[in-house]
Formats: C-alpha cells, structure tokens, sequence
C-alpha cells in the first residue's frame, strides 16, 4: 500500500502534464472546427476567458481564502503581464496560424515550445546547465532537433499519406492539409512568435509563484484580466462587425466553453502546480504528445491530410524532444530513497518530551506499525 503510494507520487506530475496535452489536442480540433465556420479567433479568446474566470474564480475564493498572500503592486504587475502574453498575444497568434494552416500543423508546432523554455530557462538560471555533462549535452541536443523538425514540418511536404480512415475523402476535403507553402510560412511565423510569447508566460508564472503561491488565484486573476484585455483587442480589430459576437447551440459555443474550462482554467492551475517542483521546462516538454492525438484526431474529424514531410519532422521533433527529458531525468531528485523513507516516518511519527523520575530529560519517538519506536534517554 505504501509503495503504490509512493509511485503515485511520483507518477502525479507525469500524469498531469499527458492530461494537459489531451486537453490541447480536444482544443486543437474543436477551434479549427469553429474557425472554419467563420468564428473570430479574437471572440473566441474572450468567451474562452470569460467562461474560465466564471468556473474557476468562485474555487479560488473559497480554497484559497487561508493561503493567498497580500496583493501587492509588483504581483499585479506581473498579472497584468501573464494575461496579456498567453490569453492574448499567444493565443491570437496560435489561432490565426491555424486559419493558415491546419490542426495538426499548429499542433506541431507548438513542439518548439521546449527548445525556447529551455533556453530562456538556462538564461535566467532556471534551467541547470554543465557543459561537461552529458545530460546537459543531451538537453542541448535535443532542443537543436525539436527546433530542426520543426523546420522541416514547415517547409516539406512529400507525399501524402493515405489512411484507411481518410481513402473516402475527396481532394476538395483534404485541400486544408495541403496547404500553400506561403500560408505555411505565414502560419508558422504566428505560431512561432506565439510560442515565445507562451514560453515567457510559463517563465514568468514560475517566478510569479515564488511571490504569490496561491495556483487557484493566480489562475483567476490571469483569467478575468485576460478577458478585460482579449475584449479591449476584440472591439478594435472586429469593430463595426458586432455578428461575431453572436453565439449559438453549435461548434462555436462548444469550443469556447471547452477551451475555458480545459485549456485556461485547469491547464493553468495544474501547470502552476507542477511547475512548482519541475520547472517550466518540464511543462512543456510533453508537446509532441499533443501533436500525435491532434493529427489522429484531425484526420478522424476534420479530414486533414497527413504528409510524409510531417511525419519525418514530427519523428525528428520527438526524438529531440526525450533527449531533452532524459537529460532532465536527475534534475528533480530532489530526495534520495533513504531520505524519503525517513521522512515517510517523520510524517507518521508523533514526538512527545517529558522528565523521568531521576529528572531527566526523556525524548520519545512512536510511530506506526510499519515504522521503528526508538527512545532516547539523557
């Protein structure tokens, strides 16, 4: 019982981090499918926000009551900064890369995502770095390649790749996975620069929550500023056109209610959670497990085509990718097993004081039955 225990434990972070990259994956498809029928990626951004602020704020008011720190002007500041670089400038970007190109790509994509974390990551002494190790080189390595495959996802195509599941689909239906080389570059450009601008906001909440170790909380307030600042972006760029702001029972709703609860709320609560103990790094180096459910899925859902060209540059990608994890595998022990086992029986341990008869002092340890029952007389 204590060793299941003790796996889950180690397991929590592991398991967190693959349930964000479902989320995004279930995100990927349902916000191409409302794009494509002519929703504002600026309007979504802001229902998607709205909508996170409203399920997650009442949790954070209650659960957080005991253990949030005084607001000060330096933490809001850094607030303002959080829910302008993700929920608005990345975002905007990821979605209009998206109308350019297809789920899957954008998808892909977001594998550079490690590479720059790492690096701001090692500039700002997040990230330990020995030239000397091979770990290290490892990590270097692996983000040079995560970087190449991205590269070579964007500018190589091949032949396309006929699944079972996608024999029945026309040419017309599959003109969203070949997409022109001049979109794909424009694509790509947004995506890139949007995930800078997601690699700063994941820096920035590791160091935010140094100073305000409140997840909930923060997650809240990131939410309601990024749907003040998403609506002030909205009404400039959709001005004169209020139909977008129009929603009903059908794909549009759907998406933004998901990718609110999902995608904002709880992705950045659980991040923040795990980043804590693993750093930003580890975060985001579970991308490319997105990109595979999003190109199953897209080509299940949406009909996207999947090239050879891809393919090459997703292997490449997630090779360099793991490269970087197990470089990073000995970065988090934090604790050896002789030290977790003692503090294992510290946790179960009750320490009571007193005097004996000939006044002396007396220290005695309980502990459970699985532990030891020492005693120390003095």
């Amino acid at each position: 019982m204590m060793n299941a225990q003790r796996v889950f434990e180690r397991a929590k972070p592991f398991l967190g981090v693959v349930f964000l990259q479902f989320g995004f994956a279930g995100m990927d498809v349902l916000s191409k499918a409302a794009l494509n029928q002519g929703m504002s990626n600026y309007v979504l951004v802001v229902y998607r926000h709205a909508v996170a602020t409203a399920v997650i704020a009442p949790f954070a008011v209650l659960l957080d009551k005991k253990i949030r720190p005084k607001m000060t002007l330096p933490i809001f500041m850094k607030i303002i900064a959080l829910s302008l670089l993700e929920p608005v400038i990345d975002q905007n970007l990821y979605f209009m890369g998206m109308k350019y190109t297809t789920a899957t790509f954008a998808a892909a994509m977001t594998n550079i995502l490690p590479a720059i974390t790492f690096v701001m990551a090692c500039i700002l002494r997040l990230e330990k770095l020995k030239i000397k190790s091979i770990r290290t080189q490892a990590k270097v390595v692996g983000t040079a390649a995560t970087v190449g495959g991205a590269m070579v996802m964007t500018v190589m195509k091949g032949p396309i790749l006929h699944l079972f599941w996608t024999k029945g689909t026309s040419g017309h239906q599959g003109e969203a996975g070949g997409i022109s080389l001049a979109h794909s570059i424009k694509g790509s450009l947004m995506i890139t620069v949007g995930c800078f601008s997601w690699a700063c906001f994941m820096i920035l909440q590791a160091i935010t929550l140094k100073t305000y170790p409140a997840e909930l909380s923060l997650t809240a307030w990131i939410c309601l500023l990024g749907t003040l600042e998403g609506t002030a972006v909205a009404l400039v760029m959709e001005r004169g056109n209020p139909a977008v702001w129009s929603l009903k029972w059908d794909t549009k709703l759907m998406a933004a209610a998901y990718s609110g609860v999902v995608c904002s709320g709880l992705a950045y609560y659980i991040q923040g959670v795990i980043m804590k103990n693993r750093g930003p790094v580890f975060v985001t180096a579970f991308s490319p497990l997105c990109m595979v459910i999003v190109a199953i899925m897209g080509s299940f859902i949406l009909g996207e085509q999947i090239f050879l060209g891809r393919v090459i540059g997703a292997t490449i990608i997630i090779a360099g990718l793991y490269l970087v994890v197990w470089g990073k595998s000995n970065d988090y022990k934090s604790t050896s097993p002789i030290i977790e086992d003692q503090k294992q029986i510290s946790d179960q341990s009750s320490i009571s004081t007193g005097k004996d008869n000939s006044n002396h002092q007396v220290i005695t340890i309980t502990t459970s039955e699985e532990g030891i029952e020492p005693a120390m007389n003095k």
